[in-house]
């Protein structure tokens, strides 16, 4: 009996001890946290924001690669990086080219079809194509190291048509007449043209919980300091009423919203909206010539706009650079001065991946493509501006953004000046394809892109600008 009694406690013991390895093997890594001040209105100041193609960013397409080269990033002045979606994409209605589906091709031909990052199969996943969890988490690491903040691509209106929701929640989506859920809908009813996701149904209080759920998830657990949210626009204004605030009491974070409607941006909502106008403003004019579109528009951004309203300016973005065209191909020569213009007026200036390398083509956007990486003109001209956009103050373009004055225009020359305590910057510029001249106020200049000094008196002819020349001068 006794030697029974031994051999129980002995097996009892040993499948304690392998029931406790199991156990252990469940435990996961704690993230590791890197320490970064928490996001604050000073910081928005000065930023300049980043937008990372990971799929096209480097020949590997993964987040391995992209954190290599966040340290160099310093150099552009980026303080905000936004990934573009890291999710996993669906295979069911994945995208190919123009409206084919992957599905209607090959299997062979099939497999270089990676889909949309826009058509999400779980919003807590991360999409493998670019890595593992560790991968992304050092990646962020390396990012608040650098002094760096990183913001996730949210797609909130809609979701692949491979989500479990489909299944598990189907009455989070929006449904036709026969009760069939369909694709994302105009006010007509007609299709946008997103046959690839399924269109989400906000009049659904527990989708609404589910989505801040997922969102919270990426702050407590992965660290991330905020959401570049995806057609921010059509999704209710009353959600994100319910949503930043519960987003919020987790973290300070960063809210950028892909839209342009000034509601977005009002009692706490997002911090920082498209500058859409302003930027086909810029396109127009790099076509037509003439400042008169500009003043035009920052006169109807002035009024519709609060003080305090951040606009997000940008020269080119992964769709324009996908569907509308390289900045040389919608700007041509004029693309420096735009770039420029990008980065002096009130606002943050956005680089895009490729940009800062004088890219020359257009992305492909559900195949494997690559950014180039040797740096020229470009690089240098992103470094020069991202250095005076971090240190002076007259370039403050967030929530207590520096004066903006026009001093004069006509019908080739913008020029403007900003001023805050005590820093003052005039921006001349010819925004035509033709020589032009203007006036300078008295005084001496630093002509900051080509570091040289400039004294302007009374008995100075007035200064010659060749087409689409600029000038940043920094009154000393």
């Amino acid at each position: 009996m006794k030697k029974l009694t031994l051999i129980i406690a002995s097996l009892c013991i040993v499948f304690a001890c392998k029931t406790e390895k199991k156990e252990e093997a469940k435990v996961t890594t704690p993230v590791e946290v890197a320490k970064i001040a928490p996001v604050s209105d000073d910081m928005m100041e000065s930023a300049v924001i980043y937008e990372a193609n990971i799929r096209q960013y480097s020949k590997e397409g993964t987040f391995d690669q992209f954190t290599k080269d966040i340290p160099q990033l310093k150099e552009l002045g980026v303080k905000i990086i936004w990934l573009m979606p890291i999710f996993p994409i669906s295979e069911t209605k994945r995208k190919a080219r123009g409206d084919k589906f992957a599905s209607e091709f090959p299997e062979e031909e099939r497999k270089k079809y990676l889909g949309s990052y826009y058509a999400v199969t779980d919003f807590t996943k991360i999409n493998p194509e670019f890595g593992t969890i560790e991968d992304f988490r050092k990646l962020v690491k390396t990012a608040h190291e650098n002094d760096m903040y990183v913001i996730l691509d949210w797609v909130p209106n809609h979701t692949g048509w491979d989500h479990t929701w489909l299944t598990s929640n189907p009455e989070f989506y929006t449904k036709n007449a026969k009760g069939e859920i369909t694709d994302p809908l105009n006010a007509d009813g007609t299709p946008v043209g997103w046959a690839d996701v399924a269109d989400l149904n906000y009049d659904n209080k527990e989708l609404r919980k589910a989505m801040v759920k997922d969102m919270q998830h990426w702050i407590t657990e992965e660290n991330v300091d905020g959401f570049r949210c995806d057609v921010a626009g059509s999704v209710p204004t009353d959600f994100w009423q319910e949503a930043i605030p519960q987003l919020r009491a987790k973290k300070d974070i960063f809210m950028l919203a892909e839209a342009w409607e000034p509601e977005l941006l009002k009692e706490g909502l997002f911090d920082m909206a498209y500058g859409w106008d302003r930027h086909h403003t810029m396109n127009h004019i790099a076509k037509d010539g003439g400042p008169k579109a500009w003043n035009e528009n920052y006169a109807k951004d002035t009024a519709r706009y609060e003080k305090d309203d951040i606009l997000m300016t940008f020269v080119t973005n992964h769709d324009e650079n996908s569907w509308n065209g390289t900045i040389e191909e919608r700007m041509g020569d004029a693309w420096e001065v735009m770039t420029a213009l990008s980065y002096v007026a009130p606002g943050m200036p956005l680089i895009y991946s490729g940009q800062e390398y004088g890219m020359k083509h257009r992305l492909k956007f559900f195949e494997k493509d690559e950014i180039p990486h040797e740096k020229g003109k470009e690089w240098e001209v992103l470094q020069k501006l991202g250095k005076l956009k971090s240190t002076n103050k007259a370039l403050h373009g967030g929530k207590n953004g520096a004066y903006y004055n026009l001093e004069s225009s006509n019908n080739r020359i913008l020029k403007f000046s900003r001023e805050k305590e005590g820093d003052k910057v005039l921006f001349v510029a010819n925004l035509s394809d033709g020589v032009a001249k203007t006036w300078i106020k008295e005084g001496e200049y630093l002509d900051y892109m080509n570091n040289a000094k400039v004294k302007i008196d009374s008995i100075n002819p007035p200064i010659t600008l060749k087409p689409w020349e600029y000038k940043i001068l920094i009154k000393e």
